[in-house]
């Protein structure tokens, strides 16, 4: 019995004597050279840039700018796609309130971009009569459009409607008492990107849009 005793007495002390294995906590942080860590960076903003969106029409992997991901972000829950049916550059057909991009797409018409805009995206006199929401939903399919193309790195020459279509948005709001208070979304600022992304078209054309920016009522 005292031999059993003093078997186990060792054997006890001798656990209890057993070092402890060091371990990693979950916070350990490997450092890496400058080049990796940069480079892992970059790989970590286009994937918080593509992740962020959500969106069924970002259907690339090239890094949205940040204005045009926040865009798209904001879009997300608002426009729908139509898997079945592609347009510009394989993005799908988007759908806003009752507004389908296809049924807007500049790219199948005959005229220029900017005749197409200026005719198709005609606001009422008074302006202040305007159907505000219906402009925003053609609005919305051009801007999701456009974040799909980019994503795919596609032609821009959506840029020319879709910044008239902003300018025509801010001109409604404006005459309806509720002008936006963005630095990007004033009238005379949409004009600018309009007529910048519009060197090659004719110039009674632009003397239309910066007669537009003038009509504010």
């Amino acid at each position: 019995m005292r031999t059993s005793f003093s078997i186990a007495a060792v054997l006890v002390g001798t656990a209890v004597a057993a070092p402890t294995i060091p371990f990693v906590t979950t916070n350990a942080v490997i450092p890496l050279q400058d080049g990796a860590t940069g480079a892992l960076s970059a790989i970590a903003e286009v994937s918080r840039r593509q992740s962020a969106t959500q969106a069924c029409f970002v259907i690339g992997s090239t890094a949205l700018p940040q204005e045009v991901a926040d865009v798209a972000a904001s879009l997300a829950s608002t426009v729908t796609c139509d898997n079945s049916v592609k347009t510009l550059s394989g993005v799908p057909d988007v759908t806003s309130g009752s507004t389908t991009f296809s049924s807007i797409d500049f790219s199948k018409s005959k005229q220029t971009p900017l005749q197409f805009a200026l005719s198709q995206f005609a606001t009422a006199e008074p302006l202040a009569n305007t159907d505000l929401q219906t402009f925003q939903d053609m609005l919305n399919v051009y801007e999701a459009t456009e974040a799909g193309i980019r994503s795919v790195g596609g032609s821009l020459a959506i840029k020319v409607p879709k910044f008239f279509l902003e300018m025509q948005v801010s001109r409604i709001q404006t005459a309806q008492g509720n002008p936006p208070t963005a630095a990007g979304l004033q009238v005379d600022h949409l004009r600018d990107k309009v007529l910048k992304n519009a060197p090659k078209e004719a110039s009674n054309l632009l003397d239309q849009v910066t007669q537009l920016a003038t009509q504010l009522s």
